[in-house]
């Protein structure tokens, strides 16, 4: 049975899809089939990025502005006051105990002006009566800020760079698809000419 052959890389693609299409007396119909079919998702895959790309970014951009929106109608910002000294820092001063917060109980008044009681993350060592500004929604359960404009652009961004990927992992799917029927039509010709002409080989003087 005779090896398998690895499928193509994807920097060997273009140099093997145009050696297909060169004349020479190995060339078989089915290389040239799938010449053609690689050409012709890699321009539907070319042609087909502009517009997804926008497609995608437009409606993720509406889609979080939209939630930006009424995150910030509906989330209060406001002032907690700690009833608790927060933890210490190992490191004072540190680079690391300028990003750490430590889960703290604080009181604060929700949209409503009734008085709450919750747990926030606040910066190392600072003590009992100390203020900070926090953020809750209607609830009065304290929650993260809304959506920025930038956070907001971001995930845009993201979501038209995801639709791109999807576009061009389609059609390498489908070149690989392609490849691996043509490669079995290819095999299973091979073995029917081998069962045509193996007899006579054995048969021959």
């Amino acid at each position: 049975m005779p090896a398998r052959l690895p499928p193509p890389s994807p920097t060997e693609l273009p140099r093997l899809m145009f050696w297909r299409l060169r004349r020479n007396p190995l060339r078989r119909r089915n290389d040239l089939t799938q010449a053609w079919i690689g050409i012709g998702l890699l321009a539907s895959a070319l042609a087909a990025t502009p517009p997804a790309m926008f497609l995608a970014g437009d409606s993720a951009y509406g889609h979080y502005s939209r939630i930006a929106e009424q995150q910030a109608a509906t989330r209060h910002h406001t002032t907690a006051t700690l009833l608790e000294n927060a933890r210490r820092h190992p490191e004072p001063g540190s680079a690391e105990a300028r990003e750490t917060r430590y889960p703290t109980k604080v009181r604060f008044t929700d949209p409503h002006g009734r008085a709450r009681t919750a747990t926030a993350d606040v910066e190392p060592a600072l003590p009992k009566g100390s203020t900070i500004r926090i953020w809750a929604d209607g609830d009065g359960k304290i929650t993260e800020p809304p959506l920025s404009p930038d956070q907001v652009r971001n995930r845009a961004m993201g979501s038209a760079l995801v639709a791109v990927l999807a576009v061009h992992a389609g059609a390498a799917a489908a070149y690989g698809t392609a490849h691996h029927i043509i490669q079995r039509r290819n095999l299973a010709a091979w073995d029917s000419e081998w069962a045509r002409t193996a007899p006579r080989r054995r048969t021959s003087p």
